[in-house]
């Protein structure tokens, strides 16, 4: 008996009313009972004693067996004086109250609320709680990862747009002024590559006297580099006809106004209306297709994804050679110097490598020639040929390669463009603007990230209390149903399991 007496009984608390019903400490009616007993306490608590204790009581969200004791015992205190001399109260307040506990005791319809209640809090109450608590958790994880994505989306596109103004050579604080004031700027940095072409001389030399001697060739060698040589970064005008034009015309280029980027220029969509930080997905982080890399595969020499117009050719707007025009007059194209010129510049250009390719080659072949047979093929070359040491050659070689990588530089480039055609400057212009507006559309989705996280913080504040709160009656229940059962069982423990809040 005494062994009987010390083993547990576990309840499994999901179960725990089937168990009370089963075992026959509860009607099965006892639902029916508890409506009847709500309806006297919603009567009853109209009209209480001003107390605090009994404020709180009834604060609570619901008002079971327990409290009802509770507020019996204060309302002796409070009620005392309606006392008659058998001991009974005569007060309607203590009435009620009193006949609300004796029907919850009938057929302990007591117990069974208490059940229900306890599995309640602990099969749906706690875990909607805690759901919830939970997703407002892991919402300010997803809104601060999306923060750090739109800050580092943004710094991006700032980082990419002033890159895209290095590579131009401006800082982009009005794009298109600047671009034309590099264009301004353009034909003095061609003129003094045009006074260094000059120092070509000895260069030229050597290539003509090699290809004399090696192949009699009669045609003329270089014959640009040579007149450029000769002559300077002269107009075209004086290239086509040899003749130096006694008025020059040069196009007119208009200014663009200034840049004003506002909000109100910014085209934000529908962000900002109503958003949901929800809808907020990967792509948000975020390819514009717009790309200013020069390296960028499947992009023109400007560095610039035109999109679907990719195939398009660009439209270079360019005044036409001043072939109507009055002798010694240049206008038009003929105005332009043979460096500004796209024709002219271009076989410029293709000269200088001719140039960089023969010094390369002969570069290379020096270093073999140390043999007999090399060198008694050139016992009968020109002294300007024989004269040459791989030290010197280099150096002629360095100097070619200077002016080269001058002209062909990918600012150089764009400032070629830019000069050719002013759509251009519109569409580069509008490209870095579009980045700039994208950036600042991040960081707006960035700010209202912060302002979410902030709403789900207090939500998350705001369950916290009700969470604890929910756990200490759940616990208050387990432990006075505990109780209660193991009484009934000549105190036996009573384990109330899988109870977790």
């Amino acid at each position: 008996m005494e062994k009987i007496q010390n083993l547990p009984i576990d309840i499994q608390t999901s179960r725990l009313l089937d168990w009370l019903l089963d075992r026959r400490h509860c009607n099965l009616k006892w639902q029916s009972a508890v409506k009847t007993i709500r309806e006297k306490i919603n009567t009853a608590i109209q009209d209480m004693p001003e107390n605090e204790e009994i404020k709180q009581l009834l604060s609570g969200s619901y008002i079971h067996y327990f409290h009802c004791l509770r507020i019996v015992e204060i309302l002796k205190g409070t009620e005392a004086s309606s006392k008659n001399i058998f001991g009974r109260y005569s007060s309607q307040r203590m009435k009620d109250w009193q006949e609300i506990v004796s029907l919850y005791e009938a057929d302990n319809v007591y117990l069974a609320e208490l059940a229900s209640l306890l599995i309640r809090n602990v099969s749906y109450e706690g875990p909607a709680l805690r759901k919830q608590l939970a997703k407002a958790q892991q919402l300010q994880q997803e809104l601060s990862r999306r923060e750090v994505e739109c800050q580092s989306s943004a710094a991006d596109l700032r980082e990419r747009y002033y890159a895209a103004c290095k590579q131009y050579g401006i800082t982009g604080e009005n794009v298109a002024r600047e671009l034309q004031a590099l264009v301004k700027d353009l034909p003095a940095v061609l003129e003094k590559v045009g006074k260094d072409a000059m120092k070509l001389e000895e260069q030229i030399q050597l290539y003509t006297a090699f290809t004399d001697f090696v192949c009699e060739w009669s045609e003329p060698v270089l014959p640009m580099l040579t007149f450029v040589q000769k002559r300077g970064n002269t107009t075209f005008y004086e290239w086509r006809t040899g003749k130096v034009p006694t008025v020059v015309e040069r196009p007119v280029v208009e200014e663009a106004p200034p840049e004003t980027v506002t909000e109100d220029m910014i085209n934000w969509g529908d962000f900002g209306k109503g958003t949901d930080t929800q809808g907020i997905t990967a792509e948000d982080g975020i390819d514009w297709g717009i790309s200013l890399e020069p390296n960028s595969e499947d992009t023109d020499a400007s560095g610039i994804d035109w999109g679907d117009n990719a195939a398009a050719p660009i439209e270079i707007e360019i005044v036409d050679a001043g072939t109507d025009c009055p002798d010694g007059v240049a206008r038009g194209e003929d105005a332009l110097t043979i460096l500004e010129n796209s024709q002219s510049r271009s076989q410029f250009i293709d000269e200088l490598m001719e140039l960089e390719v023969f010094l390369t080659q002969r570069l290379s072949e020096m270093a073999d020639e140390g043999d007999v047979v090399a060198m008694s093929q050139f016992q009968l070359a020109p002294s300007v040929i024989q004269g040459q040491t791989r030290e010197h050659i280099q150096k002629m070689l360095s100097t070619v390669q200077d002016l080269l990588g001058r002209l062909t530089s990918l600012r150089m480039q764009y400032l070629f463009m830019i000069q050719a055609s002013p759509r251009y400057v519109e569409r580069v212009t509008e490209v870095l603007r579009q980045k700039m507006k994208q950036a600042e559309i991040l960081v707006l989705k960035g700010a209202t990230m912060v302002e979410k996280r902030q709403e789900a913080l207090e939500e998350q504040s705001r369950l916290e209390p009700r969470v604890d709160l929910l756990a200490g009656h759940t616990r208050e229940l387990q432990k006075r149903i505990e109780a209660d059962i193991s009484k009934r069982y000549h105190n036996r423990p009573v384990n109330l399991m899988g109870v977790n809040i």
